[in-house]
């Protein structure tokens, strides 16, 4: 789950990933085998061997193309390949489009073509249960980011076909995208907006969204009825749900509303019914920096190397605060051309927050903070690019505000307890307003209602997740009779599904679901990556 503190880009985006790419096969195998007759030597020509004549040569096993369409239930999908952000890469698929009423209450209402993509099973003969990959966001699209997190699915793809729904809002299922705001907010290029111009602006994005959608129909519950309608199109299989951030709330109210449709649940950096989005984010990042910092100190070169880089980030901070902007020039990490941005106290905890989703940008955070602090702001801004450019590809801060401003504001509460913390109170000032400006509606009264059920279910944390820590995945485990919680050292948010060892235990959890069994010692191999200390790495 990602929701950045209050900075408007071009699409309000708000996520991270961490990029894993992996080729994924598609496509029904089989073989043939190929005879061919050597023609016999002619009047013993000694330039035909003897061999040739006497025995044919097996001709290497062809694989044929994919068929250009196949027929699912009642869908007919078509071949399509998947685009890797920043790659010529792509992953084979089955796409179609699937026609849903905005509003299900109006007969009359609009349609709106959801985008869904099949990835079939290396098997040519896969299970009936179908795995269904819910993003988070809100707001990411499940389409684009797969790629990303294909090595999780690599071992589940050996026996069971995948699909990916763009959620409505998202991707390339009716965007809540707003491009006349867009452009104009490119041509600000770096300036600074006050709170009260970017609540504007969103208020901007909202006339012109609503040319096109009616946004207060972009929620939780209108998705989990499109998936159950998707699941009725492809022959009612039973599902298994690996739901990721925003994915787990998801998957939770599917399958309270759909349990007999449900076969299995993963949840990865889980997020309690209970919770309000947005309410305790400046607590879990501080907890996350932390425990980072803990880490460095227990580390004698990181220690020797930085001191008490928190303490030093903390000053930082209110330096920023207590200065003009400061402008920086470095260079573009993808065009290697000198740019210069602007830093300001908030974009420093932005660009914090973002480092510690991953044990990959964390690792750079005490070397990227102590250089800020001694006047090199570059390795804090290339960064900050690099992980900016991929939120902006595959998020919609339209369709997170038709979430939060529907499910969640109405129950958030200020919290003042949260000032002097980094992120301080900014971002849930910033929802509020923007909420005030958004269409929404209002949610179920039992929404936040805890999830409880009896489906196997896999609930796996990293510990050092600086939105969703582990006790939030304890609260949801409550609820379960027949579920485990699993939490990775040193890893931060959604993450730990493709680290190590555990996409063959969630495979293994999926094809037993028996989670109390499963043998997970194997993960106590993974760690985090060890703080670099220079530009050439970790200590040895």
């Amino acid at each position: 789950m990602k929701i950045n503190a209050p900075k408007m880009n071009s699409r309000m985006l708000l996520r991270i990933a961490a990029v894993v790419v992996i080729a994924a096969v598609l496509g029904w195998q089989w073989w043939g085998k190929h005879h061919a007759s050597a023609p016999a030597a002619p009047d013993g020509n000694a330039d035909v061997p003897a061999a040739a004549a006497s025995t044919s040569a097996p001709a290497k096993p062809v694989k044929p193309a994919p068929p250009a369409t196949i027929k699912v239930g009642t869908l007919t999908l078509t071949a399509c390949e998947l685009k890797q952000l920043n790659s010529a890469a792509t992953t084979p698929a089955f796409c179609a489009k699937f026609p849903v009423p905005e509003n299900r209450a109006d007969p009359g209402s609009r349609k709106i073509d959801l985008k869904l993509a099949l990835l079939k099973s290396d098997s040519a003969v896969p299970e009936k249960d179908l795995v269904v990959y819910l993003a988070g966001g809100p707001g990411e699209s499940a389409i684009q980011t797969y790629p990303q997190l294909a090595g999780a699915f690599a071992p589940l793809r050996k026996h069971h076909d995948v699909l990916l729904l763009d959620q409505r809002g998202t991707g390339d299922s009716n965007p809540l995208d707003c491009p006349i705001v867009a452009k104009q907010m490119k041509q600000l290029g770096d300036a600074g907006l006050t709170p009260a111009q970017r609540t504007e602006r969103v208020g901007e994005c909202a006339t012109e969204v609503q040319k096109k959608s009616d946004p207060r129909y972009y929620t939780t519950s209108e998705a989990v009825a499109d998936l159950e309608a998707v699941r009725g199109a492809l022959g009612a299989p039973e599902l298994d749900l690996i739901g990721v951030s925003y994915g787990t709330r998801m998957a939770q109210h599917y399958a309270a509303a759909h349990p007999d449709a449900v076969r299995s649940i993963v949840l990865d950096g889980v997020v309690p019914n209970q919770m309000v989005l947005g309410e305790t984010f400046a607590e879990a990042l501080e907890r996350s920096l932390k425990l980072q910092a803990a880490a460095c100190d227990k580390t004698p070169a990181c220690k020797q190397a930085f001191g008490d880089w928190y303490a030093t980030l903390q000053q930082l901070h209110a330096k920023l605060k207590n200065e003009a902007p400061q402008q920086v020039t470095f260079e573009d990490p993808y065009s290697y051309k000198p740019v210069t941005k602007t830093l300001t106290a908030d974009n420093l905890v932005g660009v914090v927050r973002m480092f510690s989703y991953s044990t990959l940008t964390a690792a750079l955070l005490p070397l990227a903070v102590n250089e800020a602090a001694h006047g090199n702001y570059a390795p804090l801004m290339g960064q900050s690019k690099l992980l900016s450019s991929s939120l902006s590809e595959s998020m919609q801060g339209g369709m997170q505000l038709s979430v939060i401003c529907t499910e969640d504001a109405p129950l958030m509460k200020p919290r003042p307890q949260d000032a002097d913390l980094l992120l301080g109170t900014a971002l849930t000032d910033a929802l509020l307003a923007e909420c005030k400006v958004w269409p929404h509606g209002p949610a179920p009264e039992d929404f936040h209602a805890p999830f409880k059920s009896s489906i196997p279910t896999l609930l796996i944390s990293g510990e050092r997740d600086p939105v969703t820590p582990p006790a939030y995945a304890d609260e949801v485990l409550q609820g379960l009779s027949n579920a485990r919680s699993l939490v990775v050292k040193g890893l931060g948010h959604a993450e730990p599904m493709y680290a190590g060892c555990m996409p063959d235990l969630m495979e293994q959890f999926i094809t037993d679901l028996q989670p109390k069994k499963l043998d997970a010692r194997c993960l106590d191999r993974i760690g985090p990556i060890p703080a670099f200390v220079n530009f050439n790495g970790a200590a040895p």
